[in-house]
């Protein structure tokens, strides 16, 4: 039965609780997946990283950090053992938590574990509804931003959570269908996902997607390039200047493609313009909301892109700051501080430069 906007969430066997599988078991993947498990939900993670799905196996996850400490027994398959679910226990929702640069074939992967009415949901940054959709179907996608989780896999079978779960002060998940209704079976993903962390529906999905990858673009290559703690960043005042000008391209930017955009680290759009043109007020306001950023975070948070130049891993620069300065050329819109942030990570992943505060000299140069 093929899926419409009226249906609700697929029921799982016997009209039990829908069956989910998790394509990426690291920070973001593993840890929602293991606590929809924890909560009582048919869950199955799937992850490329041999070892850590062999910890899981082995012990579980283990989670520390802002959550406490504590291990959560949650069945977890290699990608090889994949077929185990598309063959023999086909799911109603996949969630694809892939790095960007993997969205394809993780798409593809999701699409071949699906029920005939089950549909993926996206849990990713930039925006990747487009590309899932031509590979699964539009009327099986829908999207959801995780604004600031933070969580790192530092470990095989270990996640740590680097700020205060959002609760009833900053809504976490925001999930929206493609189209833009808000639809039965997206207010039941929605009530499945508060039993994570806050959740709510949108209706401007892509309106969201673009001020979450602002949001994203003022702290991850920054952090990366100089490898400060996000804290450290949020704190001072000379990276507060540069995560404004970031801020203020990128909105530049994401208006002139059309984007409807939602508030960005609780701030509306126009606070960050006014703020990057010299308006005290503006200014005021920013450093407040940067000041009560602060009280959910801890000394242990380094952004995502950090964590992988750590590793020796491949980044996601090409859709973060590179994704904003590529759009900004196709609109005409010059981006210097995302440009040289982006050929800063650029070389530091080619072996060409180091991660060092040092640099930030030259993004003060850029942002001026």
């Amino acid at each position: 039965m093929p899926i419409t906007a009226a249906s609700p969430l697929p029921a799982g066997p016997k009209g039990g609780k829908p069956r989910i599988a998790f394509i990426g078991a690291g920070a973001v993947g593993g840890y929602v997946g293991a606590h929809l498990f924890r909560a009582g939900h048919d869950v199955t993670l799937i992850d490329p990283w041999p070892a850590h799905v062999e910890a899981i196996r082995r012990d579980g996850l283990a989670f520390s950090g802002t959550v406490g400490e504590y291990r959560i027994p949650v069945p977890a398959l290699h990608i090889h053992e994949a077929q185990q679910v598309s063959g023999r226990r086909p799911v109603d929702i996949a969630f694809v938590c892939t790095k960007l640069y993997d969205t394809a074939w993780a798409a593809s992967l999701a699409g071949s574990c699906l029920k005939p009415d089950g549909f993926v949901v996206t849990m990713q940054n930039c925006l990747v509804e487009g590309l899932v959709a031509g590979i699964v179907g539009a009327d099986r996608t829908l999207g959801c931003i995780a604004s600031t989780l933070s969580a790192e896999a530092h470990r095989p079978g270990g996640i740590v959570r680097t700020r205060q779960p959002g609760g009833g002060g900053y809504t976490i998940f925001r999930a929206g269908e493609l189209h833009g209704r808000i639809t039965p079976r997206l207010q039941s993903l929605v009530e499945m996902l508060g039993q994570v962390d806050s959740a709510r529906a949108t209706s401007n999905l892509w309106g969201e997607r673009w001020s979450k990858l602002v949001a994203n673009t003022m702290t991850t290559a920054l952090s990366a390039s100089t490898g400060m703690t996000l804290k450290s960043i949020v704190a001072g005042a000379d990276t507060r200047a540069i995560m404004v000008r970031l801020a203020a391209e990128a909105i530049r930017i994401g208006v002139a493609l059309g984007y409807a955009l939602e508030p960005i680290r609780t701030l509306d759009a126009q606070a960050w313009l006014d703020c990057a043109a010299g308006d005290a007020a503006a200014r005021e306001a920013v450093d407040a909301a940067f000041d009560n950023e602060l009280m959910r975070m801890t000394d242990r948070g380094y952004s995502g892109m950090a964590q992988d130049l750590r590793k020796g891993r491949r980044t996601e620069n090409d859709f973060m700051n590179g994704h904003v300065a590529r759009r900004g050329r196709e609109a005409g819109l010059p981006a210097p501080t995302h440009e040289t942030l982006s050929l800063l990570i650029s070389r530091i992943e080619r072996g060409e430069a180091a991660m060092d505060p040092a640099h930030l000299d030259s993004l003060v140069d850029a942002a001026a």
